[in-house]
């Protein structure tokens, strides 16, 4: 493919160069009749709009994920592979195995959620991870889950075929597109500066997840947009001796595998962060961009001490996670400044440490409190510091100062946990809406704290 504004779809090159590059993939195919994919809430949290695409990372490594084509602008897609239920098995042809899968073992009933389960049963195929995760962004209301999972099972048994689609795997990689309208995709830190510069208004993406849903929605957001899903700078992680530097492009699902066991807290919210399609798009970057009081990642960030590296025409910068957030989606990062990484310290001595999220549904819902722990303690449980960190409770995400202050020092007995409740419940001012009161939200704040204490101290006279 040598036009920057052609795409391969179902292993076939279409041309963007006349397409508005804020339209979904979602409903770009059904304006072109691929009705297959189905559109069942346009927000990202169904999975019916599940398609594939082929990536390549910093790493060189090319993965077939899943993601829901609402969030997808047409933008992002020349230089790049998408694969549609439509492209599995041609009209006459035998099924493809995940889909004769499900046919074996009555996965399907009304039918409209299916195309969704077979694509991200089809990307677990190619990837070799078929488990219950492998679909836990796709909603089912006919059949229930038992025969889903049965053919699941099913197919974690088959052998992988060398096909059409398991050579894809092994393809290079398409040079990426510069550009589709007024849509742009630079390939590094500068270039992506440099356009800001001549664009002043125009949006940073990262992976679309958030940005996204407002244009599904059709809502007016910029003039232009800057894409930074194709700079391989931004996708890297160095795991040093001391700390551990998260590109801030790195998709969440691999932060998930690729960090795993370092950071317990970050191990325990990245699985209720959003569904896999989600998280194979999203970005802790995008999660820092957007700076919502009910950014899951963000309380674990404040508990783990974070630094966020900046980088404008100005130059780089560093800024502690405890300075960043200044209001209500206000950020120490100037308008023209890019989060380009994140580091963490790593854990030193015996420590304390995870991340809980309450919402309506964990996994597909925005949080009613998320809060993060991590305490540093001795052998006798006196704590040498503390940190405790919330979102949802107040119009930034923010640590229980005071608490921490009491905890400093003290031994983690009985009558301390009871005192550290009391002041967590004054600690905030939360607001009432539809999803819970103030006074629930302060409960949860001591609530989750005395369950932390009591997972990580099982046995303890407390």
């Amino acid at each position: 493919m040598t036009n920057e504004c052609l795409f391969q779809l179902n292993r076939k090159p279409v041309d963007l160069s006349h397409d508005d590059p804020t339209e979904s993939l979602l409903r770009w195919l059904k304006r072109r009749r691929l009705a297959g994919t189905k559109e069942g809430c346009a927000d990202g949290d169904c999975g019916a709009c599940t398609v594939v695409l082929r990536e390549t990372g910093a790493d060189g490594r090319t993965r077939l994920i899943a993601v829901n084509s609402c969030l997808l602008p047409i933008g992002a897609l020349p230089g790049r592979d998408v694969i549609t239920v439509e492209g599995l098995a041609d009209a006459g042809a035998p099924l493809h195995p995940v889909q004769k899968a499900l046919v074996d073992c009555a996965g399907s009933q009304c039918g409209y959620c299916t195309p969704g389960f077979v694509m991200s049963l089809f990307a677990g195929y190619y990837t070799g991870e078929l488990d219950d995760e492998t679909t836990e962004g796709n909603l089912c209301r006919c059949t229930g889950y038992r025969p889903i999972r049965t053919a699941t099972a099913a197919l974690a048994g088959l052998p992988r075929p060398q096909d059409d689609f398991a050579t894809l795997l092994q393809e290079p990689a398409v040079p990426p597109a510069a550009a589709l309208g007024h849509y742009f995709s630079p390939t590094g830190i500068a270039e992506a500066l440099a356009l800001k510069a001549q664009r002043p208004a125009a949006a940073w993406v990262a992976g679309a997840t958030d940005l996204g849903v407002e244009l599904s929605h059709g809502k007016p957001v910029a003039n232009a947009f800057i894409a930074l899903d194709r700079i391989n700078e931004l996708q890297e992680l160095t795991l040093g001796a001391d700390r551990v530097r998260i590109g801030a492009g790195l998709p969440l699902s691999r932060i998930e595998t690729e960090l795993a066991g370092v950071f317990p807290a970050l191990d325990q919210m990245l699985p209720w962060f959003a569904a896999r399609q989600v998280r194979n798009r999203a970005t802790l970057g995008g999660n820092l961009g957007t700076a919502s009081p009910i950014g899951d990642l963000l309380p674990v960030l404040l508990a783990l001490d974070a630094v966020v590296h900046l980088r404008g025409a100005q130059g780089e910068r560093d800024v502690a996670i405890a300075d960043f957030f200044l209001d209500y989606r206000k950020t120490a990062r100037a308008a023209d400044e890019l989060v380009v990484a994140v580091s963490l310290p790593r854990p030193r001595g015996p420590r304390l440490s995870a991340a809980y999220k309450v919402a309506k549904r964990q996994t597909d819902d925005i949080s009613i409190v998320a809060a993060a722990f991590d305490l540093a303690v001795d052998g006798d449980r006196r704590v040498s510091q503390a940190r405790l960190a919330y979102g949802g409770v107040a119009a930034i995400p923010r640590r229980a100062v005071r608490v921490e202050a009491f905890l400093s020092g003290r031994v983690l007995d009985t009558a301390t946990l009871d005192q550290a409740q009391i002041l967590l419940r004054e600690e905030f001012q939360p607001l009432s809406d539809h999803r819970a009161s103030a006074d629930y939200r302060r409960a949860l704040c001591a609530s989750l704290f005395a369950k932390f204490i009591a997972a990580q101290l099982p046995g303890a006279d407390l």
